[in-house]
């Protein structure tokens, strides 16, 4: 009988332990979920801008800072800025694809 006590408080501490574990996790998964539709779309549109400038192996130099300020923004709620920033990055790398094709087309020989 004496053993019923400890095996109780050791279950109930590692129950309470699990379900705070859970709710934390469920705190950081409606935090990711803060982005809107419009935010979410504008970084994956970036993306991609991105990935095709890096398949150059042509990229500004901010581009992919400005991409990681942009989703930080959309974790954080602050949808206008994720979006603005969102829209910079990808319009750096699509001049960064231009200026690939350009200076691909037209060599600077000496």
């Amino acid at each position: 009988m004496k053993t019923r006590f400890p095996t109780k408080l050791w279950s109930i501490a590692i129950l309470s332990i699990v379900l705070a574990t859970g709710c934390a996790q469920i705190s950081e998964k409606t935090a990711a979920t803060k982005a809107s539709p419009e935010a979410t779309a504008a970084i994956a549109s970036a993306s991609a801008a991105i990935k095709a400038a890096k398949a150059n192996k042509w990229i500004w130099r901010d581009t992919e800072k400005f991409a990681k300020q942009a989703q930080e923004s959309a974790d954080k709620g602050d949808n206008a800025a994720a979006i603005k920033l969102a829209n910079k990055a990808k319009a750096q790398a699509e001049d960064a694809i231009a200026q690939y094709k350009y200076e691909t087309a037209n060599p600077r020989g000496l």
